[in-house]
């Protein structure tokens, strides 16, 4: 609750600081506002659940932690983003603004309790990112992504909506509790086609959200061609605040598990499939992170499929730590590209990482472990996620498609480890990447957490 406010009246004030003479005053701002709208955010820990806005949001410790999440990742994001300050022709305050926003969207997305919060949440969320995506003006790349993500994501919406729209002619509200109690006796005998209908389309419409196949085919394009900093705050908190949704709306049906579990399982597989497969052909780094991105869906996909108890921290557990290797790689990727351009255009190949461990060992370091926490390598993060949501799918008994994940993370070692080969055993440049310090300490400190819970994961267990 507490966030949502604040953010949306910080977001006001950046904008307002756009005015001001100096652009140097937007990053600490907007960094000093993440910090309280995190901070306010644990105020309600352990004291729910409670209900705003007329029984529309609902505030656990599951959203908390949700949010907890998405706020510290946008503070990560944020701190490394100084290069807006750089660019005459960019719009900071534009920016850092609609950054905010977004994350009000996120933040209903992750607590609705009613299917007109959650999509207002899509829609605040959607927007903002259709606009960033396509801020590089004078870049045609970014202005075809733009547009065919708003043109995909105008489709999506009209799926989500009318999904909607027959569930509550199915049960006549919008209420998820009432959702609940409907599935609850369709389970007990009572058949309802138009709900079933409803909850596909509703499915197809956060699926797409969240790039799982089949519905992923902006996702490459889209994560290549909008500004990198951008595309870092798509592949981490648009993709947490989906399935945050996710989970919630098929908890709430879970009464009719029978239904619907197939369909996430076949959508899991072939999410894993389209991802890792598609990611072993690429020649671009950053268009390589966008297939790894389809199949982390594919494996958080398979936590919804079972949804057992340890489910829940399955998913918080991964969505942490995809975000913290996600947010070093992009971070990373952002200095090498801009360093090693090509005729003014970031360079985003393996090649531009080639003997990165002479020029940089600290940037070499970051960018190898959070390759291999992506990988699911001991000793990361990123392994005992996949763990805890192997162990999930293996407790409700689908073996099979834990057989298919663990294939597949075989599969996504050979694309992680061809960056860490470039790093480490190509000859390259000789020329030093020079690093801001504040740069330095976000890279350092998501590595650092990166490798924590890769020792302690029961760390985090505790804290939920």
């Amino acid at each position: 609750m507490y966030p949502i406010i604040l953010l949306s009246v910080f977001g006001i004030i950046t904008l307002f600081l756009g005015f001001s003479k100096s652009k140097n005053i937007l990053l600490p701002a907007v960094l000093l506002f993440l910090i309280v709208a995190l901070g306010s955010n644990f105020i309600e820990w352990g004291k729910g659940p409670f209900i705003y806005f007329n029984d529309m949001l609902r505030v656990d410790n599951l959203t908390l932690a949700f949010n907890g999440i998405v706020l510290l990742s946008a503070f990560m994001i944020a701190a490394i983003s100084g290069g807006f300050q750089d660019n005459a022709d960019s719009e900071p305050a534009e920016y850092y603004g609609l950054m905010l926003f977004s994350l009000v969207g996120a933040i209903m997305m992750i607590g609705f309790d009613h299917l007109i919060m959650l999509f207002i949440g899509v829609e605040i969320l959607s927007v903002a990112m259709y606009v960033l995506t396509g801020s590089n003006k004078r870049n045609l790349r970014s202005n075809e992504a733009a547009l065919k993500y708003l043109l995909m994501g105008a489709f999506a919406t009209g799926f989500m909506l009318f999904g909607m729209t027959l569930l509550y002619g199915a049960t006549g509200s919008f209420k998820l509790a009432a959702i609940q109690g409907f599935a609850s006796n369709m389970n007990m005998g009572q058949q309802s086609y138009i709900f079933y209908a409803g909850l596909l389309l509703l499915l197809i419409g956060m699926l797409f959200k969240v790039s799982a196949a089949p519905f992923h085919f902006w996702t490459p394009d889209v994560y290549e061609g909008a500004p990198t900093i951008f595309t870092t705050f798509m592949s981490t908190i648009v993709k947490t605040a989906g399935f945050a949704a996710l989970f919630r709306l098929l908890n709430g049906t879970f009464a009719i598990y029978g239904f619907w579990w197939i369909v996430i399982a076949i959508i899991a597989v072939l999410t894993m499939l389209v991802g890792n497969i598609g990611a072993t052909s690429q020649g671009s780094f950053k268009r390589m992170l966008a297939y790894s991105g389809i199949s982390h869906a594919g494996y958080l996909l398979i936590a919804l499929t079972a949804l057992t108890k340890p489910s829940q921290n399955a998913i918080v557990f991964y969505s942490l730590a995809y975000s913290l290797s996600t947010i070093s790689a992009f971070g990373v990727l952002m200095l090498v590209s801009k360093e090693k351009s090509i005729e003014g255009q970031p360079n985003e190949r393996y090649e531009a990482f080639n003997g990165l461990a002479r020029q940089n060992p600290l940037l070499a370091f970051v960018l190898a472990v959070s390759m291999l926490s992506l990988a699911g390598i001991p000793l990361t993060a990123g392994f005992w996620g996949k763990f805890f949501i192997f162990t999930s799918a293996a407790e409700r008994g689908i073996i099979w498609i834990t057989v298919i994940a663990v294939l597949m993370s075989t599969v996504g070692i050979y694309y992680y480890f061809r960056v860490i080969i470039s790093s480490y055993f190509r000859e390259g440049d000789t020329v030093k990447i020079r690093v801001a310090p504040f740069y330095q300490i976000i890279l350092v400190l998501a590595t650092f957490l990166t490798i924590l819970f890769g020792l302690a994961p029961g760390i985090f267990e505790k804290l939920i």
